[in-house]
């Protein structure tokens, strides 16, 4: 499934792996964040964090009705205010998705799967 754009110019049609990468890059950035975690980690049982190349699976892009959702799965350093690393989250994601590729997501859900303890 992509997302469709129609402009004077023609059709831009983006698909929802590229906005998965976008709004990966930009939670990866977020402080607090150590890393994505995998979508079927409680499926699978593990709990392991994905290298920058792969933070694209920790996000689930759904459409429905017109309106974007993306879901997030993500590990937190430890000692950092849970709330206030999602919504900086939240915020960034939908900044940059707006920014970038110019699409608004109706919502932003982030789903804390770990906390991890970083080295100082």
């Amino acid at each position: 499934m992509s997302i469709e754009m129609k402009t004077k110019y023609g059709q831009i049609d983006i698909s929802n792996e590229v906005v998965a990468t976008v709004a990966g890059g930009a939670a990866i950035d977020c402080y607090g964040i150590v890393g994505m975690a995998s979508k079927n980690q409680i499926k699978d049982g593990l709990t392991d964090i994905l290298r920058k190349e792969n933070f694209t699976r920790g996000i689930i892009i759904r459409q429905e009705g017109g309106a974007l959702h993306i879901d997030m799965f993500i590990i937190v350093s430890y000692g950092t205010k849970i709330s206030e690393v999602a919504h900086n989250v939240q915020s960034k994601v939908k900044y940059t998705l707006e920014q970038t590729i110019g699409i608004s997501a109706d919502t932003v859900n982030i789903y804390v799967q770990g906390v991890r303890v970083t080295n100082p």
